[in-house]
């Protein structure tokens, strides 16, 4: 992958959006906003109306009852939904919500909904969706001028290159909470003084077993994390560590650190959620509980933070940490992803698509537990070494690809298991 020439994401940068406006609270679209970032941003808001204003929302379509009390709380100006199928519903819940011949916001339907709020009149926008979906909307935010607040590491991924092209020094603040972590304690030094990045991992709930052992893994097995509480894509990606692949990807992209440099370390109890080792061999880890309240409010606050946005450390009691290697035989997607962030171009596309595709497989009982990462590098080795030059024309034709090849290779594998 063609390295950076400047991190998306630097602490030491601040970017100002546009012309200063009255003072006051931040004005903050938030897209994905009945999901678990979504639902934790708004947390954070309510708790600081002084600090924080809500003027749009977005979400897929399948909770409108939750979207349309949202809304309500927060008094927002327009609401979007992906699935048009959607919109009857949601107006039913708003007019339920708002009262007889209240004004209601307005409503964006469409695949392009998020898209079209991203580039809403704002300080920040909030990227919370989950996937490659994400990736129009996170141009939208950048090309209009937005700071991006980015929980949907998916379109970093799959859209590097296009996301540095239009981004500004500062604009990206990361949300996942090692990337913010990195982003935290890479205040400590110059960019020259930093030796390697070093991610943590809880392991996952299954963290200790062989790859013998992993194969008759259940769905509900996978979506029992020990520590975090995330939607069931998520979820299953950190039961396989390709969430941590991912984030390796992300860190990369984000801070401009060659790959040989950006380690994965397991650290069950997830407390530090991510170290940086300086050049003079000091490290400089990020220390809370896990809750991502504490992250998001960072991203919301940027370059204040938020009080009491989460619960910090209890020093009074003892505490145990761990750090262990990570077993790569058994969980071999984090090798696989650096594979795949070295060779750049619509790779990582093509990984994060089949992944997509392979979960779901794995979710409706079409593909063991293992099948997952298999899977996925079988259809990274057919799509061979890409161009450098990426489009986004290059990148939906790579995931169209990687999906159809996946599902049939899926189907295939279904196919040998019932005969």
């Amino acid at each position: 992958m063609t390295e950076c020439r400047e991190p998306l994401a630097d602490p030491h940068q601040l970017y100002t959006p546009g012309p200063e406006g009255p003072d006051g609270p931040r004005e903050i679209v938030i897209l994905g906003s009945t999901g678990s970032i979504g639902t934790q941003a708004i947390d954070v808001v309510l708790r600081n109306p002084d600090r924080f204003t809500v003027v749009a929302l977005s979400a897929a379509g399948g909770r409108t009852a939750l979207l349309a009390e949202q809304a309500h709380r927060l008094g927002v100006r327009a609401v979007g939904v992906s699935d048009p199928a959607a919109v009857p519903a949601l107006r039913e819940a708003l007019a339920a919500r708002y009262g007889a011949g209240a004004t209601l916001p307005e409503i964006l339907a469409g695949p392009d909904a998020s898209t079209e709020l991203a580039r809403a009149e704002c300080h920040s926008v909030l990227n919370g969706i989950t996937g490659s979906i994400g990736l129009a909307p996170t141009l939208a935010a950048l090309e209009a001028g937005r700071v991006l607040i980015l929980a949907n590491k998916e379109s970093l991924i799959v859209g590097g290159p296009l996301v540095k092209a239009v981004a500004r020094p500062g604009q990206i603040v990361p949300v996942d909470s090692e990337h913010s972590a990195l982003f935290q304690a890479l205040a400590g030094g110059t960019r020259a003084e930093v030796r390697r990045l070093v991610v943590t991992a809880s392991g996952g709930p299954f963290r200790g077993r062989t790859r013998d052992e992993l194969a008759a893994v259940t769905v509900e097995d996978a979506l029992a994390h020990p520590t975090w509480d995330m939607g069931p894509v998520v979820t299953i990606n950190s039961a396989t560590l390709v969430n941590k692949g991912l984030e390796v990807i992300e860190a990369h992209l984000l801070f401009d650190i060659p790959f040989d440099r950006i380690d994965v370390v397991v650290h069950p109890q997830s407390y530090i959620h991510s170290m940086v080792e300086f050049t003079d061999g000091s490290t400089l880890a990020q220390v809370s509980p896990p809750d991502m309240r504490m992250p998001i409010s960072l991203g919301l606050g940027w370059p204040h933070r938020v009080a009491d946005a989460a619960p910090g450390c209890d020093w009074t009691r003892a505490h145990s940490w761990e750090f262990l290697p990570l077993d790569t035989e058994a969980f071999p997607s984090v090798g696989l992803a650096r594979q795949v962030g070295t060779l750049g171009g619509t790779a990582p596309a093509v990984f994060n698509a089949a992944n997509e595709e392979c979960v779901e497989a794995f979710r409706h009982g079409r593909l063991p537990f293992t099948g997952i990462v298999d899977t996925v590098a079988e259809v990274v080795a057919e799509h061979g070494t890409p161009g450098t030059s990426v489009t986004l024309a290059d990148v939906l034709g790579a995931e169209e690809w990687a999906r159809s090849r996946a599902r049939e290779l899926a189907q295939q594998v279904a196919a040998e298991a019932r005969v």
